[in-house]
């Protein structure tokens, strides 16, 4: 199951210390114009190496179109790309061969497929979504032709939460510091957490919150393709991803009907809502309301520090692992949380027009 979307579709490839990185989009409607500097850019906010808080490893993530592209457009045919991997140490992982990381898909593996590529997780690693990076960058190119943004950012490290609502928030302001929180105050804070947690030789987690404007309503499946289903599919599809909430979320189980209903009001010529508890989606089909969500990431599993695990021979042992690693994954999330909803909306868009053909 590497692939993801029924009519816009990724199918992804390559392990974090093989050849390459790589993936095919098919579905992508011909004649769209692609911005190859667009693609580039989101691609370098994903990147490592981007501060003192993300993971050293130096990597230029240039992307290889193979396919599909043609004097500036898509062509209808399938995408192809790849970005070759350059950076690897592989011998960081030399000692991991036989053991199991506490929190890892080593055993995991191992016990689905009877072996496993131990350098830097292989298939498992986050650098896998390099590939989605790259799928979501054209899929925001085919929705900014409606009208439609994604934006994500960084609302909560560790204990240091942004606790204003979005509609408070100057999202411009996301790329204005290097742990991408759009409140250059708490951005600070979220800054020396995650500095801590380094030199503790420590990780941190926490939430990225995301937001989807200009949708209209009628997106979405009424029963098993729910919007927000697909959503939650695709964000927990994510590395250390463990949670997934939109709209009111967890905390809307606090009201009460009377106070969570979401009341229809004219607005000149549309129809709109008071509020919008219900994040832009109802019975699993959009309203024409914002969409939003946020989605919970773990503290990284690699830590630079002795811990107690089995090996494959099940014996006790102890490893202290080297490498390159994120104290915190939230930084370079961001533009992964965006990748995937622009995917999903890309696909309902293109299921929404062929319904009504």
């Amino acid at each position: 199951m590497n692939t993801i979307g029924r009519v816009f579709r990724l199918t992804s490839f390559g392990e974090s210390h093989g050849g390459a990185i790589g993936g095919t989009i098919d579905g992508c409607p011909a004649g769209l114009e692609i911005d190859l500097d667009f693609i580039q850019s989101e691609l370098d906010r994903r990147k490592p190496g981007q501060s003192h808080i993300t993971t050293q490893r130096s990597e230029g993530d240039k992307v290889e179109f193979l396919s599909g592209i043609f004097q500036g457009q898509t062509m209808g045919t399938p995408i192809g790309f790849i970005i070759r991997n350059q950076d690897q140490h592989s011998s960081d992982y030399n000692d991991l061969k036989d053991v199991y990381r506490p929190s890892h898909a080593d055993y995991t593996y191992d016990q689905k497929y009877g072996m496993r590529d131990h350098r830097g997780g292989g298939r498992s690693s986050a650098r896998e979504t390099i590939a989605r990076v790259v799928a979501g960058a054209i899929a925001k190119q085919l929705l900014n032709t409606m009208g439609i943004s994604i934006n994500a950012f960084v609302s909560q490290v560790g204990q240091v939460s942004l606790n204003k609502p979005y509609q408070e928030l100057d999202l411009t302001l996301t790329e204005s510091n290097i742990v991408r929180c759009p409140d250059p105050e708490t951005a600070l804070r979220m800054i020396a957490r995650i500095e801590e947690a380094g030199r503790d030789h420590d990780t941190v987690g926490g939430v990225v919150s995301g937001l989807i404007t200009g949708v209209p309503s009628g997106w979405g499946e009424p029963v098993f393709n729910k919007l927000h289903a697909d959503l939650g599919h695709a964000m927990l599809g994510i590395n250390a991803v463990k949670g997934f909430e939109y709209g009111s979320g967890f905390a809307g189980t606090e009201l009460s009907g009377s106070q969570h209903n979401d009341i229809f009001v004219k607005n000149g010529d549309r129809i709109t809502t008071l509020t919008n508890h219900s994040g832009g989606i109802q019975g699993g089909i959009s309203n024409g309301q914002d969409i939003y969500w946020r989605v919970a990431f773990k503290p990284i599993a690699t830590l630079l520090k002795e811990q107690k695990t089995i090996d494959k021979g099940e014996n006790e042992t102890t490893i202290n692992p080297k490498g390159r690693h994120d104290p915190c994954v939230l930084p370079r999330a961001v533009p992964i949380v965006e990748a995937m909803a622009a995917i999903v909306l890309a696909d309902h868009f293109l299921l929404n027009r062929l319904s009504k053909l």
